[in-house]
């Protein structure tokens, strides 16, 4: 059968230790190491592209979903949503597994076997969406204050425009994916666009409404852009492990799911999150009355 892919368990690991980190937190009332703990592990995950290339890392993403995928089938049975790469270069399991989504097979093979700037554009996207979700969640963190505005200004330009930029290589990247049937075909291209508009159309409202002075209806759509960017990153990751093996009858539904949902799914927690929080009494924020910068009119956007 075999080694087992070291990386892939330590992963699993990780996302075990988180799972059980986010159990605490929810005791607890308080999310901070929930979300420092997300943002590494979306760093390492980015990261792993930019490293050792497209295609080994796709392999590795691959990996983890190929032991959920296989979940009760027997060996050498395979479903519609399921399918092989040539040599199983596309998974870190070797024989264990030759059954993968049929996305992933398709993913591998676009950059195994893709142009040169599809590849760059994939490394363009990842590099300025990691520096997005750095800085929003410092932006966040530390909001502006009386004396130290400058600095909140400067690094918000910095996020609106590493935003940007990812965009358009994620826009890029997604009107090639029409004929590809293994994604979905269009529905695939104009989920991508879709989810786009969900990420960049929260961070417009952001700069529009503290462009008009509203320091508090910018923290809620920032706050907002802060779900949207955790949904297209961490949702739609997690909704394939649920969604992978029950919707292995029909070939691309799983992924066209996390596609079109995971964005605006991350937009409503957040939302949900936000309004939770405000109604909290200051104490139990560990915020003063005079740290609240929120009017009731402003918090329910």
């Amino acid at each position: 059968m075999g080694t087992l892919p070291v990386d892939v368990l330590l992963t699993y690991a990780a996302a075990i230790l988180w799972l059980g980190l986010l159990g605490r937190d929810v005791i607890r009332g308080r999310y901070t190491p929930t979300l420092i703990f997300g943002v590494v592990f979306a760093i390492f995950l980015n990261l792993r592209y930019l490293v050792e290339g497209a295609p080994n890392a796709i392999a590795f993403f691959v990996s983890l979903y190929d032991l959920f995928d296989n979940l009760g089938l027997s060996a050498g049975q395979s479903a519609p949503a399921l399918s092989s790469c040539p040599d199983n270069q596309c998974s870190l399991w070797g024989a264990r597994f030759t059954q993968h989504s049929s996305w992933g097979v398709a993913f591998h093979d676009r950059f195994l076997n893709g142009p040169a700037l599809r590849s760059n554009l994939l490394y363009l996207h990842l590099a300025f969406n990691t520096v997005t979700f750095v800085l929003m969640h410092v932006q966040l963190a530390w909001p502006a204050r009386a004396g130290d505005r400058g600095r909140h200004r400067l690094l918000g330009r910095l996020l609106f425009l590493s935003l940007t930029l990812g965009t358009i290589c994620a826009v890029w990247l997604a009107s090639e994916l029409g004929p590809v049937t293994e994604y979905g075909g269009p529905w695939s291209k104009y989920g991508f666009w879709f989810m786009s508009l969900c990420v960049y159309g929260c961070a417009v409202m952001g700069v529009l409404t503290i462009r008009k002075g509203n320091r508090a209806l910018h923290r809620v759509w920032m706050i907002r852009f802060a779900g949207s960017m955790w949904g297209a990153f961490w949702l739609f990751r997690l909704m394939l492990i649920v969604t992978g093996p029950l919707l292995r009858q029909w070939e691309s539904a799983s992924l066209l799911l996390s596609i079109w949902l995971s964005a605006p799914l991350g937009i409503a927690i957040a939302e949900g999150m936000r309004r939770r929080f405000s109604a909290r009494p200051d104490r139990e924020r560990g915020e003063t009355p005079s740290a609240q910068t929120e009017t009731p009119a402003a918090v329910h956007g």
